[in-house]
């Protein structure tokens, strides 16, 4: 709502201004035009230019309050114009994160080889078998537990649980491809990144795994470099982690279902997309109403905006 107070500040402000320049102008020309003397036709009459200029310069600044009158009326059509466009923001993304989560819960497949057929599955399901190397693990940091419940509710917020910790990226070599992926287990608090302080949760042997496939990330504004020297990851960068570990460039997030008591809790794909589109519609639509409204006072009414 402080938008939408800035703008009425600005648009009174700005009729303000204008108003004040056409009376200087009009006033201006007024006291020009009085000075002007009378001078004498051929017939002996006198003619005062002064009063003509007079009524043509009062045409003129009624030419000049149309125009203005006119063209102040694209502020409100231009926010309801916004307000419209938000509205169909908000609905493809509804689409999206519905289409989104159906994914996330469709019933798993098996992993394509190809990485082709694996570049067009992001988060869908797979189902792979094999086992993992728990010396090599990786952790991308900070990060806060998935809660998909509370995120749904709180799409477009800014807020944080204030819990931060770490996921730990496990290589795991599939005994039924005879490759080695990259799997992010789950979260794990930060007292728990050690591997030593959760023993328990270190799984041992084949193991069956449902997990979510994820491709690599594009660094954002203001997240820091990958630390590969201290194991310090902030974002997915599939070849550097790669290269650290041999796997191949395959990542999945391994779900809720794979987590052991005393180790990292899976589950830890975020599906629900940023959705502030309701925000600006209202601020639009709010905009559209206010500047319409004065518009209509100062012209229409007559009411001194």
């Amino acid at each position: 709502m402080a938008s939408l107070k800035i703008v009425l500040a600005y648009s009174s402000r700005v009729l303000s201004t204008l108003k004040k320049q056409t009376n200087f102008v009009y006033i201006k020309r007024t006291f020009l035009l009085s000075r002007v003397p009378l001078f004498r036709r051929a017939d002996g009459r006198f003619v005062n230019f002064g009063r003509k200029s007079s009524s043509t310069a009062v045409g003129a600044e009624k030419g000049e309050d149309s125009f203005l009158k006119w063209f102040l009326l694209l502020i409100p059509a231009t926010t309801f114009g916004l307000g419209t466009w938000q509205v169909k923001r908000r609905q493809w993304k509804m689409q999206l994160i519905d289409d989104l989560t159906k994914l996330t819960n469709a019933e798993p497949i098996p992993l394509p080889l190809d990485p082709q057929e694996l570049n067009n599955l992001e988060y869908r399901r797979v189902r792979v078998r094999g086992q993992y190397d728990h010396s090599q693990e990786l952790y991308i940091l900070p990060r806060s537990p998935v809660d998909p419940e509370k995120e749904a509710r709180e799409a477009g917020q800014l807020s944080s649980s204030g819990e931060t910790g770490a996921n730990v990226i496990t290589p795991f070599h599939c005994t039924d491809l005879g490759i080695t992926i990259l799997v992010n287990r789950g979260y794990v608090p930060r007292q728990k990144i050690r591997p030593e302080t959760r023993m328990k949760g270190q799984v041992e042997g084949e193991v069956e795994l449902v997990g979510v496939v994820r491709l690599t990330e594009i660094r954002k504004p203001f997240v820091p470099n990958n630390d590969v020297e201290r194991n310090r990851w902030h974002y997915r960068d599939l070849e550097a982690m790669s290269s650290v570990t041999g796997a191949e460039p395959v990542f999945i997030d391994a779900d809720f279902g794979s987590t052991i008591p005393g180790g990292p809790i899976g589950g830890q794909t975020r599906v629900t997309l940023r959705n502030e589109h309701m925000q600006y519609i209202v601020t639009w639509y709010g905009l559209c109403a206010a500047t319409s409204y004065m518009w209509y006072a100062k012209f229409i009414k007559r009411i001194k905006v």
